[in-house]
C-alpha cells in the first residue's frame, strides 16, 4: 500500500484548479476539499447579512464577530463535493458574480483566513488529500508532498468563466468576467496576509492550451512519481 499524500494545487482565480483537483481526486481515490468555496461562503453570509457597506468595504467588526456563527461543511453528494453554510446548500449561489466580485477582500482579512486555514488543516491532517486555492502549498500545508502551481492567460481564464456561467444558464458579460479576473489577480497577489505566490518547491502548469485530458495527464503522471 503507498503512503497517502497531501496534494496542494495553488494558482489564480478560474485557471480550472477545482475541476482539476477534484479529477486527481477521484482518480485516485482521495478526498477533494475546495478551498476557495469555503471563502465564497464566509462572503455570501457576509453579503446576505448586510456586511458590505454601499462602498464595498466590508464591516470587519461585525463580520470578526459573527465568525463563530458561520459553519461550512462540505460533502460528497452523487460524487461531486457540495458546499454546505449552516446547513444549507450553497453550491450555485457561491458561484455568481456579485460573490466572485466580493470574496477577494473577504479572503484577505487576517481573521477570517485564521479561522478557514485552521480548518482545512484538520481536514488534511493524515494525507490523502486534494486541496486547492491560494496559499495551500505556502502556508496551509507547506510541507505537502506534492505541490502544484496553475496558471493561464487572463483572456483564457475570463472565457473559461464566461462560458462556465452560460452552461448554467446565468447572466454573463465577458468584459466584466475579464475585468474581474485581472481585480482578483492583483488583490490576491499583494495582499498582505498570505499572498499569491507560487512555492518554491511546486510544480508549474501553464494549462492556457491544454485539454483537460492532458491535464489530467499530466498530474496522474505527477502524483505516480510522488507515491512510487
Amino acid at each position: 500500500m503507498n503512503k497517502q499524500i497531501t496534494i496542494a494545487i495553488d494558482g489564480h482565480s478560474s485557471c480550472g484548479k477545482s475541476t482539476m483537483a477534484k479529477d486527481l481526486a477521484r482518480a485516485v481515490g482521495y478526498v477533494y476539499v475546495d478551498t476557495g468555496a469555503m471563502y465564497r461562503s464566509v462572503t455570501l453570509y457576509a453579503l446576505r447579512a448586510g456586511l458590505f457597506r454601499a462602498d464595498g468595504t466590508i464591516k470587519t467588526d461585525e463580520l470578526q464577530a459573527q465568525m463563530p456563527d458561520i459553519h461550512i461543511d462540505q460533502r460528497l453528494v452523487d460524487g461531486k463535493t457540495v458546499t454546505f453554510l449552516n446547513g444549507e446548500d450553497v453550491e450555485r449561489d457561491i458561484r455568481s458574480l456579485e460573490v466572485s466580485s466580493h470574496v477577494s477582500p473577504i479572503a484577505a482579512l487576517p481573521f477570517v483566513r485564521t479561522a478557514l486555514v485552521s480548518q482545512q488543516q484538520r481536514m488534511g491532517a493524515h494525507g490523502g488529500i486534494v486541496m486547492d486555492g491560494r496559499d495551500i502549498g505556502t502556508v496551509v500545508f507547506p510541507h505537502a508532498e506534492l505541490k502544484v502551481f496553475v496558471t493561464a492567460s487572463a483572456e483564457v481564464r475570463a472565457q473559461r468563466r464566461y462560458d462556465e456561467l452560460k452552461a448554467k444558464g446565468m447572466e454573463a458579460d465577458y468584459a466584466d468576467i475579464l475585468k474581474n479576473v485581472q481585480e482578483r489577480d492583483y488583490i490576491d497577489s499583494h495582499r498582505e496576509v498570505s499572498p499569491l505566490r507560487q512555492a518554491d518547491d511546486a510544480l508549474l502548469l501553464d494549462n492556457s492550451t491544454m485539454t483537460i485530458s492532458q491535464q489530467k495527464e499530466w498530474l496522474l503522471e505527477r502524483f505516480r512519481e510522488r507515491t512510487r
